[in-house]
């Protein structure tokens, strides 16, 4: 889901920023980007609108290999993703590290189409997709949990899918 569709930046325009409670704030462009180490990643993904998708293939770059860059705080417990359109999703930290998320460039072994938030989207696959923030344009680390776009429009403010966290309530 999304809150419409931006006009997104292609690769030679795209930056990524890595800030907020961080020791070494960064901005990568796309150069800098692709020469961080990817990975190949096969997740489940799962949309608030009821439906699954198992065994999706995609690659990237960790948000570990990112985290690991900037080195956040002990207390930036929670990181907004930043995306164009002035998107923006909240996300705990701790669902992002130990190799459960990545920046994707790629998906099913083509690059990212910009209807799928290319050039690069975050993938979150333990959280509703709605968390996964397409047209990513930065990470922000914080001790606070500032809600995203959805979440100030009522859904949850997690959102476990196994949990059929959908909306406040």
């Amino acid at each position: 889901m999304t809150a419409g569709t931006p006009k997104t930046a292609g690769k030679e325009d795209w930056t990524l920023t890595l800030d907020g409670d961080v020791d070494n704030p960064l901005m990568l462009d796309w150069r800098d980007f692709q020469a961080l180490p990817h990975q190949d990643f096969v997740v489940d993904i799962h949309c608030v609108t009821r439906w699954s998708k198992l065994d999706t293939r995609w690659r990237g770059v960790s948000v570990d290999a990112l985290a690991d860059l900037v080195r956040p705080h002990a207390e930036a417990r929670y990181v907004q993703a930043r995306a164009d359109g002035n998107y923006t999703a909240n996300l705990r930290l701790p669902d992002l590290r130990g190799g459960k998320a990545f920046v994707a460039t790629h998906y099913d072994g083509q690059p990212l189409t910009a209807d799928h938030g290319g050039p690069a989207r975050l993938v979150a696959p333990l959280l509703y997709f709605w968390k996964s923030a397409k047209w990513l344009r930065g990470l922000h680390f914080s001790p606070f949990d500032y809600k995203g776009y959805w979440e100030k429009l009522g859904y949850h403010n997690y959102g476990d899918p196994w949990r059929e966290q959908r909306y406040r309530g």
